[in-house]
């Protein structure tokens, strides 16, 4: 993540090969606080470690196994059902962590129960216009403007996802 404002820091990484792939909002504000119908959103088990490997590479094209099984231990995991399975899950609502679902609604759902927006506040990628635009409607402002970009392999999401500052 390359902050929008600092072009210089821009410059460098483009410079030494790193390719923008999305724009995303850095998004705060307080706990929405409420369930969405047909979602529930609870606190994910080690269970569920296969269920969200599972809804990872569906959307990514990989899994975060580890990532997943450190929130876990942190107490920070959630996952949100649908239909009775594993639509979606993440590994806290906050900066530093990430979060995937089959649809842009799963997404609604974990944040919209979130206890809290840890640190400087959750990722949104301003491409899910949906998404960012009911984070708006509900109580959250978006704070700065953040550039995606990698280098070396990357898959395009193939769902919906709030990236993380360390991904």
């Amino acid at each position: 993540m390359q902050t929008g404002y600092h072009n210089r820091s821009f410059s460098l990484y483009v410079s030494l090969g790193f390719v923008h792939r999305a724009t995303v909002a850095c998004v705060q504000g307080p706990p929405i606080g409420r369930a969405l119908p047909g979602y529930s959103v609870r606190e994910a088990t080690d269970a569920d470690l296969g269920a969200c490997n599972d809804v990872c590479r569906q959307v990514h094209g990989v899994d975060r196994g580890g990532e997943i099984a450190d929130a876990l231990k942190q107490g920070t995991a959630r996952v949100v059902e649908r239909a009775g399975h594993v639509t979606g899950y993440a590994t806290d609502l906050a900066f530093f962590a990430h979060a995937v679902g089959e649809t842009t609604p799963d997404l609604q759902a974990l944040i919209a129960a979130a206890p809290q927006f840890a640190g400087p506040g959750i990722l949104v990628p301003v491409s899910d216009s949906v998404l960012l635009r009911w984070c708006l409607s509900n109580g959250l402002k978006v704070v700065q403007l953040m550039s995606l970009m990698t280098i070396g392999l990357y898959n395009q999401p193939d769902g919906a996802y709030l990236p993380s500052i360390l991904y």
